[in-house]
């Protein structure tokens, strides 16, 4: 079996760590990735992947991604369930990171 997904998208905002109760330290961050298609109105669609880091990987990427950076992810995904009552059930998906590289910096004007 194989769980691996490479995402390539700029950064919605500035990383932020939590160091969890156990000493964990995580960050969870937002990436928004361009479609390779345009949609019926000739425009490219963006999604906005939610990604999750642990422990060295949080702490590394803190220093380096910031707002507008564009980096590329490798990780696993990950599904989640809530149960909200006793008719609805919501599942959610999230990338963990696994290894992260940074392709650019902020504001340098290299849209792609």
């Amino acid at each position: 079996m194989l769980n691996q997904t490479i995402l390539i998208g700029r950064l919605t905002h500035d990383l932020e760590i939590r160091t969890l109760e156990d000493g964990r330290k995580v960050s969870d961050f937002t990436v928004a990735v361009q479609r390779p298609f345009k949609n019926m109105d000739g425009n490219y669609d963006t999604d906005f992947i939610r990604v999750t880091a642990w422990e060295g990987l949080a702490t590394s990427v803190q220093s380096y991604c910031t707002k507008g950076v564009m980096i590329a992810i490798k990780g696993r995904l990950q599904t989640w369930k809530y149960d909200l009552n006793d008719e609805k059930k919501l599942s959610m998906l999230e990338v963990i990171a696994e290894r992260i590289s940074y392709l650019s910096s902020p504001h340098r004007g290299d849209e792609t």
